[in-house]
């Protein structure tokens, strides 16, 4: 649960990648987010159940 105010997205909405970061391993390219994503530097993420997922760029 997020104690963060506001509350961080849940990991299935559209903004997931916004929630705070709560373990920075950017020596190694990746972070783990509040909401448990784990977002790599290339704009790559995984779910909390492990589906590798894109960041939505818009142009």
């Amino acid at each position: 649960m997020c104690d963060h105010s506001p509350q961080c997205p849940d990991a299935a909405a559209t903004d997931c990648c916004s929630a705070h970061v709560t373990a920075d391993h950017s020596e190694q390219g990746w972070c783990r987010l509040c909401n448990g994503v784990i977002l790599f530097d290339d704009g790559a993420y995984l779910t909390p159940e492990g589906q590798p997922m894109e960041l939505r760029r818009t142009a």
